[in-house]
């Protein structure tokens, strides 16, 4: 069987060749590219996100991959957020004091965190659910986050006919959403690339589900 082929969207943001390396790691045939064809075609396309949440938005939006991503999720077509990339799959994002509007495939606001130190940076724990396909294996592993802002609440149960999103926590002050598993929309506020071994492992549990789709 071929490697299930993975497009990391290329639209300006930073830290795209760490995430094809490790995707590369995960067993995926990795394309590194800003054909909205190819994204649409992909078993699998990512998102990579590093910076603030209006410009990712803007970039997206831009370079027409917010058009990609509706299309792909329309279709039951796996999508990977990281990061600023998962962020932005929110209604909106509060950055000093500014709104600015996500995507909205998720309900919900990214906001600045309560906790005595930011950024949230370093290798941290989270708290998967059971029924997780993505942390399979590596549920006790700490991963490697770099952020001030996060969604703080999950407001979704049920999107269609997927079945309930498997929403994975961790903490820095408060409580936080450290990942996503809804449907074929699936994203981490950490970055599993940074994560060494544990974050292979992650990034290859999502590489095996692309041949389900």
């Amino acid at each position: 069987m071929s490697a299930p082929r993975v497009v990391v969207f290329d639209y300006g943001s930073g830290n795209v060749h760490s995430a094809v390396k490790a995707l590369e790691a995960a067993g995926a045939d990795v394309r590194l590219t800003g054909s909205k064809r190819e994204a649409c075609d992909a078993d699998g396309l990512l998102v990579p996100g590093v910076g603030a949440f209006s410009a990712v938005v803007d970039q997206l939006r831009s370079s027409g991959a917010d058009e990609v991503i509706d299309r792909r999720l329309a279709g039951g077509r796996p999508v990977m957020g990281i990061c600023v990339g998962m962020q932005v799959m929110f209604e909106s994002g509060v950055e000093r004091g500014f709104d600015s509007e996500g995507l909205a495939q998720w309900p919900g606001v990214i906001e600045k965190l309560v906790a005595p130190v930011l950024p949230h940076m370093g290798w941290n724990t989270v708290d998967a659910p059971a029924e997780s396909v993505l942390f399979a294996g590596v549920e006790s592993e700490r991963f490697y986050f770099v952020h001030s802002n996060a969604a703080r609440s999950w407001p979704l149960d049920r999107t269609g006919p997927f079945a309930a999103p498997q929403v994975t926590w961790s903490q820095h002050g408060e409580r936080f959403v450290a990942a996503v598993e809804n449907g074929p929309l699936w994203a981490t506020q950490f970055h599993p690339e940074k994560s060494g071994e544990p974050g292979i492992r992650l990034l290859s549990n999502w590489v095996d589900s692309l041949t389900d789709h």
